[in-house]
């Protein structure tokens, strides 16, 4: 058994920060579906925020129309790290929604570090996620405290699905590029959070700071993947079996993807649990040999032109404003103006949240057989198509979230004592992707088939 185990003391299951925000009420109606139901680790839940008064709000919300349960409101606030400290240590899982997280996430890392709890967020921020590494890793790995970001849209999704794609590859078929097309549709008009905007604004500001943290940092392990690196084609392209036209995507989605294979490099069977039971190990190894590294991008995809350099105009106006703070202020007073409507202030309303969905397609090449990549001209000669869908961001972010977190309660001897990972590496091999697909996110195989010279 494991000793002095800083999770017998908690008070509650899981601890919903940021649960008054606009993602934050979606987690608490996804949590009150597991709460005290049968086969569900989580009996006890607190929600925390600045105001015990929109906390109360929030619940009632993510009742209706039930009657809200009884459930504690704390106070708590991330430029209050005595109310951080307190929150850490009575929680065994701390869900935090409060964004953009290069501004007030370090707090909650740190206390979550310090109490030996555990932390998972809904961030898509490189920046963010990669400086929590540098800085709390170790210390996290030595107070048993896993914090694992990018626990929804970003960058769940991308992570499994590129998995679930990588094991249709069967020996000895390997696969040496993978492209994930993203396609939002709605009925109605597809709309945003403020605080994924916000997010971009600021990741183009501090991009410069990103660089010269990785320079710094030792040099992390590469994947050998078969055959030569893929040239870079063309800003737009015509993916006719989709339907789509695509553009490359700068996504959080792949530089998460690159931690996760980096890790499974230097960890080829995958992470050892605290506890790990001998099923589970069998389990974890069998599963990590199935899986395949590959070079991987994401491209946003649009029926129409039109979508493709909507996309591009975005990106050009963050681009080009997000370098100067006078830019950065017509960015974030203006969003709806210069994201053309895709972000508002106020957020999404519910009917366009309801009526929204989102595909995201794998399209991979690779070699019929592993010896044809480093023969002849290297070029692939096989192409797999896989999917993955269809629930879109304030949705999808919850259902992966509370996933998530259902899993560390269930099976935390599993999983590692502690330390700061990416999602992929540590929830692969347990049952998230089943658990995804019996709450409405599918993973399909599509097609296999030669490519042509």
């Amino acid at each position: 058994m494991v000793e002095n185990n800083p999770s017998s003391s908690k008070i509650y299951d899981v601890v919903i920060l940021g649960a008054s925000g606009f993602t934050g009420k979606y987690v608490i109606r996804e949590a009150l579906k597991f709460f005290h139901t049968p086969n569900s680790p989580l009996t006890s839940i607190a929600l925390a925020g600045r105001s015990p008064s929109r906390l109360a709000q929030a619940l009632k919300w993510a009742a209706h129309p039930n009657l809200p349960p009884e459930i504690p409101l704390l106070t708590a606030d991330t430029t209050d790290p005595r109310s951080l400290s307190i929150l850490a240590g009575q929680a065994k899982i701390i869900l935090n929604c409060v964004g953009p997280f290069r501004l007030y996430g370090q707090p909650v890392v740190a206390a979550c570090m310090e109490s030996g709890c555990d932390y998972l967020d809904i961030c898509g921020e490189p920046e963010f996620m990669e400086i929590m590494e540098a800085m709390y890793h170790e210390k996290a790995v030595e107070k048993g405290s896993l914090v694992i970001s990018a626990c929804g849209f970003d960058s769940v999704p991308a992570e499994m699905g590129l998995m679930f794609h990588t094991r249709q590859w069967a020996p000895p078929s390997v696969p040496n590029r993978v492209v994930a097309c993203l396609s939002l549709e709605s009925d109605k008009k597809v709309v945003g959070n403020i605080g994924t905007y916000e997010s971009a604004v600021l990741g183009v500001a501090n991009a410069d700071k990103l660089m010269e943290l990785r320079r710094c940092r030792p040099r992390r392990a590469r994947p050998v993947i078969p055959g030569p690196a893929p040239k870079k084609g063309p800003i737009i392209e015509h993916q006719k079996k989709l339907g789509l036209w695509a553009v490359k995507l700068p996504s959080a989605d792949s530089i998460v993807v690159r931690r996760t294979l980096a890790t499974l490099t230097e960890n080829p069977h995958g992470l050892p649990g605290i506890n790990e039971s001998a099923d589970h190990i069998e389990k974890r190894k069998a599963f990590w040999s199935s899986v395949r590294p590959a070079h991987f991008g994401v491209k946003f995809g649009s029926k129409s032109l039109l979508g493709i350099f909507r996309v591009i105009t975005v990106g050009m106006f963050i681009g080009l404003f997000g370098k100067n703070s006078f830019g950065r202020w017509l960015l974030l007073t203006f969003p709806s103006i210069f994201s053309l409507g895709w972000f508002k202030k106020k957020g999404p309303t519910e009917d366009e949240v309801s009526s929204a969905s989102f595909k995201m397609w794998f399209i991979g090449h690779g070699f019929s057989d592993g010896s044809l990549a480093s023969s002849g001209d290297g070029k692939p000669d096989v192409e797999v198509i896989t999917s993955t869908g269809p629930e879109i961001g304030y949705v999808t972010t919850p259902i992966i979230l509370v996933q998530c977190a259902l899993i560390l309660l269930k099976s935390r001897d599993n999983l590692p004592k502690g330390g700061v990972f990416t999602p992929g590496i540590i929830f692969g091999s347990t049952d998230l992707q089943e658990r995804l697909q019996d709450n409405g996110i599918s993973f399909d195989f599509i097609s296999k088939n030669a490519l042509t010279a």
